[in-house]
């Protein structure tokens, strides 16, 4: 599913260069949509997954904040997506006289808080609240929160639904009432990650494997953003922190916004908005250098990172060695079991190849209906990751199959899964081997193993990052069979299953043609398909697959 990949030649290199890239580097509309309407379930299902263990709790908030929360009298404090309680508990273990209201949008969340063995409704009031709808005057007094906490929970909501949020929080704060801030910022080694993984949302907005989504906060546009919504800037500091595992040989690089913001008094007077104005335009009004001079003075050690140690070091691109989790398939009169890499970790976890996409399983669903696609053929299976099910159903009834992947983790876990799923004389027939697309020794050493080609070449989920395409369809011409003698359909073909995302139809068939490839079929068709496609066969008669899988499509090509 993620090649590595290797430049096909200096002759290819010195060809007209392909427009392969699409219009657009984001996530279509449907998606956007999808994670905007889901947002609640992606975070129960979080918090059911994770319980506590996923943030430290945040002991450090005496040592960074401790001003705001002591002095004479009640503290009132309203943590805004409290999770799991890593804010709530410390406070009230360290402040004896606060009171805290915990609201989070998911219900599973509210509930750990709920049941914590420090809780009690005398210092915490938990309730169930989406503050960017809900209004947070019908559960706490107007104008009585002293403080708000807002500690990694604004990078949860769209950029367009921050501003309503800010303004519900003000309904409840007192007139002099502060937030405290903590956030991730631009730069931060998990947003590099997700750059590479075609989840963009928006500016500075993505989506994790696992559905939540994070923002990632530039000075300039947060205090913009709180001084617009009517609160002025008191501290702004960008946090940076090497976390390093020695044992694996990991350094990463995190970055963080901490802030505090109070709400604006028509009556004091400009001097404390000029400086606030100085901070909301680093980097435009000072020079980068000065800017750099802002970051929070502190010795390395003496910051503090929210995320838990082990799981930030498997996160951050390391195969967890005991977080894998075991998907369940059954097609047909078999059951496979497929040992992936867990939704925790995929999010941030630097191959692709260690999960099961959905258009593997819809073209493993279409070869256990259709055995005839494979039947006694040589198919080669390209970027098939570390699930391999599409070669697993293939070596049923083909007479040899290649199952590959430019990626080492992914190759480990598909032997470990084919030796797990298959029996002799199925398991005799399927081969596991690394191949980059475009690598010259791996081709050959392929050409070596089966020197007459193969009939059937499949790909599912292998056209979403632009750069590849070209060295796909030259390796897949390279091994593809000669042999055109045969019936139209029995023909060497390549069949393609994919989501369209960064590489669009037009551009995956400009780059197909120049290799020699001809598109003879597609599913779904834009009109009616002919009484000879191929693929038209595959499915019954009454149609479902199409109104079940129609985001998937199908390219059907001979050389």
């Amino acid at each position: 599913m993620a090649p590595t990949v290797k430049v096909v030649s200096e002759q290819e290199q010195a060809a007209p260069r392909l427009q392969i890239y699409s219009t657009s580097d984001t996530l279509s509309s449907f998606w956007r949509e999808k994670y905007e309407k889901d947002a609640k379930k992606y975070w129960d299902v979080f918090y059911k997954r994770h319980q506590d263990k996923f943030f430290k709790d945040r002991h450090y908030l005496d040592k960074e904040w401790g001003k705001y929360f002591s002095g004479a009298g009640r503290k009132v404090i309203l943590e805004v997506g409290c999770g799991a309680g890593n804010t709530v508990f410390p406070l009230v273990t360290m402040y004896a006289d606060v009171f805290v209201h915990a609201c989070d949008f998911s219900t599973n969340a509210v509930n750990l808080v709920k049941t914590h063995k420090d809780f009690t409704d005398t210092r915490v009031s938990a309730f169930v609240c989406d503050p960017t709808i809900d209004d947070l005057s019908k559960q706490i007094s107007s104008s009585s929160v002293d403080i708000v906490t807002m500690i990694f929970v604004l990078s949860a909501v769209s950029p367009e639904k921050m501003p309503l949020l800010l303004k519900n929080i003000k309904k409840v704060l007192k007139p002099n009432g502060c937030v405290l801030f903590r956030d991730y910022a631009t730069g931060d080694l998990a947003q590099e990650r997700l750059k590479c993984k075609d989840q963009k949302i928006s500016e500075n907005f993505y989506v994790r494997g696992d559905g939540t989504r994070a923002f990632y906060f530039a000075n300039e546009f947060l205090t913009s953003l709180f001084k617009d919504n009517g609160f002025d800037v008191e501290e702004l500091d960008l946090c940076c922190k090497q976390v390093e595992n020695r044992s694996r040989e990991l350094v990463m690089n995190r970055r963080w916004v901490q802030a505090v913001f109070r709400l604006s008094d028509d009556t004091k007077s400009s001097t404390k908005t000029e400086a606030a104005t100085e901070v909301d335009h680093l980097g435009q009004e000072k020079s980068e250098q000065e800017a750099n001079e802002n970051i929070l003075k502190k010795p390395v050690n003496d910051l503090d990172v929210d995320i838990s140690d082990g799981v930030a070091v498997d996160m951050f691109g390391v195969l967890p060695s005991n977080d894998n989790e075991v998907i369940e398939l059954e097609l047909g009169d078999w059951t496979f079991k497929i040992e992936v890499l867990s939704k925790v970790y995929q999010h941030t976890c630097k191959s692709t190849g260690l999960m099961l996409w959905e258009s593997a399983r819809f073209m493993a669903s279409v070869l256990t209906r259709n055995p005839t696609i494979v039947s006694g053929k040589k198919v080669l299976e390209l970027g098939c990751g570390s699930g391999g099910i599409c070669s697993m159903v293939a070596a049923r009834s083909a007479d040899l199959v290649f199952a590959t992947d430019g990626d080492s983790k992914a190759l480990d876990l598909l032997t470990q899964n084919v030796k797990s799923n298959l029996r002799p004389p199925f398991l005799d027939k399927l081969i596991t081997r690394r191949l980059e697309w475009g690598n010259r020794d791996h081709i050959e050493a392929i050409k070596e193993a089966n020197s007459q080609g193969f009939d059937i070449i499949l790909g599912t989920d292998v056209t979403y990052v632009a750069e590849a395409i070209l060295p796909l369809f030259q390796t897949a011409k390279e091994l593809i069979s000669s042999d055109s003698s045969t019936a139209e359909d029995f023909k060497p073909a390549l069949i393609l299953c994919h989501i369209f995302r960064r590489v669009d139809e037009p551009s995956i068939l400009s780059a197909a043609s120049k290799f020699g490839f001809k598109l003879v079929d597609k599913w779904p068709m834009e009109t009616s398909p002919s009484s000879q496609s191929i693929i038209k066969s595959w499915f019954p008669e009454n149609g479902s697959e199409h109104v079940e899988r129609g985001a998937l499509h199908i390219l059907y090509f001979h050389a």
